[in-house]
This record gives structure tokens, C-alpha cells and sequence, in this order.
């Protein structure tokens, strides 16, 4: 490994052999105190680059084998993780009573329960205007939160979820950016989930103090994200399964 144009414009030169990738992520580790990069680059910008003289091709051929299958593995667990989290996000609304969908909230009378439902759907669709619209994201439509009814609004979730997946392979494929939303791809799932997670206790609270407390297999289904995560791949399968 050789590092560039460290503490100034001198050539680069060999300061450690061997060792493959973990290695590399060692010498970066113990030299970043000392080390000064030219001008005003980042530390994180420093040039690092391999020669075929300090590890075998057949060995740097394997560790990238390796490299390229924890990429898959993470990238597959984020979407994974937001299809499971939409999966949860369904699951409540298909279970909350018809007479819930109208009630207003107590404390804030201009508001229902169908309204903070409609209010997920549309908060997706922002995002994916918001960022997306530079990137050929096809943006669904948002929903009228004082007229959705559950059967309009589980299909425009269904959309908006596809959108949402379009924004996070994006971020996954620019090395973990969104254009757009400055902190990361892992940053915007979280923020996501949070933001769903927050309005899936709200109306369950709210369903509690009107009197209409959802069953135990229901709030205690909310939390149930391995057997979530099971119907939201079944889900996928099927719509993915090929057509007679």
C-alpha cells in the first residue's frame, strides 16, 4: 500500500506490504494522527492504492469477492428493514375498526384517525418528489386525508413504499448518499421508520383513550417484526412470482 501526496506534494512511497484490506483499515487507523493531507482535502480522501507486487491478484481477487458480498448482505438488510417497517405500518391499519377511522383526536378536534393515516402516505410522497424529482422517481399520488378511505389507502402505501425503495437503492448505489438529504442513506431509513413508528403509537394511544383499545394481537403484532419481515417477503414473492 502507498499512501499520495501525504504532508505535501512528495511522491508517494511504500510504508507498509501485505496484510489485505484489514491491514489497510490498521495502517489508516494508526497513521491518521500523525499524518497531514496535502491542501484541504479530508483525511477520508486520502489516496490509498493497492500494487499487484504487495498482495497476490488470486488473493486480492478474493477479498473483493468478499467486500462485494457484504455489500449485498447490507444492502439487501436496508430495504429489507423498510419493506418490514411498511409491513408493520399495513398491519395496523388493516386492523383498526371502521369506527375509529372517523374519530377525531382528542386535544386536536380539526383531526382524525384517518387523517393521521393519510398524513404516512403523503409525508412518503413528499420525500420522493422532494428528492427524487432529479432522478426519474415516478411519484405517487398523495391521498385527500378528510375523504381516504382504508381500501384507497392501502394501495396508494403499497406505491409509496416502491418510491420510498427507489430513494434508498439510490442511496446505496452513490455510496450511501441521497441527493439531497445530507447525513446518509442509513440516516433517512431511520428518520423514516421513526417518523412511521411515531404516528402507529399516536393512534394507538388515541384508539385507547376513545375507548375502541385495539386487541392484544394487534399491539403486540406492531412489535412482531420477524414474523412482519416473514409476510412482507411472501408479499414480494408473490407479486414477483411469474404470470400463467
Amino acid at each position: 500500500v502507498h499512501i499520495a501526496e501525504v504532508g505535501g506534494s512528495s511522491p508517494s512511497r511504500p510504508i507498509w506490504h501485505g496484510g489485505g484490506f484489514a491491514g489497510v483499515a490498521q495502517l489508516v487507523e494508526r497513521q491518521l494522527p500523525k499524518l497531514k493531507v496535502a491542501g484541504s482535502r479530508p483525511v477520508a480522501r486520502l489516496l490509498l492504492h493497492l500494487h499487484a507486487a504487495d498482495i497476490a491478484p488470486e488473493s486480492q481477487g478474493v477479498e473483493m469477492m468478499e467486500l462485494e458480498r457484504e455489500r449485498d448482505v447490507l444492502r439487501k438488510a436496508l430495504l429489507d428493514t423498510w419493506r418490514t417497517n411498511h409491513r408493520v405500518t399495513i398491519f395496523l391499519f388493516e386492523n383498526l375498526p371502521d369506527e375509529l377511522w372517523r374519530q377525531k383526536i382528542p386535544g386536536a378536534p380539526r383531526r382524525t384517525v384517518r387523517m393521521i393515516a393519510g398524513h404516512v402516505h403523503n409525508t412518503r410522497c413528499m420525500w420522493i418528489k422532494m428528492l427524487g424529482r432529479k432522478l426519474d422517481l415516478a411519484v405517487p399520488k398523495s391521498v385527500n386525508r378528510h375523504r381516504v378511505s382504508r381500501e384507497e389507502l392501502i394501495p396508494a402505501l403499497e406505491r409509496s413504499s416502491e418510491g420510498i425503495i427507489g430513494l434508498l437503492e439510490v442511496g446505496l448505489d452513490r455510496h450511501g448518499k441521497i441527493p439531497g438529504f445530507p447525513p446518509d442513506v442509513v440516516h433517512f431509513l431511520a428518520y423514516l421508520v421513526a417518523h412511521e413508528g411515531h404516528h402507529r403509537g399516536q393512534i394507538c394511544m388515541v384508539a385507547r383513550q376513545l375507548g375502541h383499545r385495539l386487541p392484544d394481537e394487534v399491539l403486540y403484532g406492531l412489535w412482531q417484526w420477524s414474523k412482519r419481515a416473514k409476510e412482507a417477503r411472501a408479499n414480494r414473492a408473490s407479486e414477483t412470482a411469474p404470470q400463467d
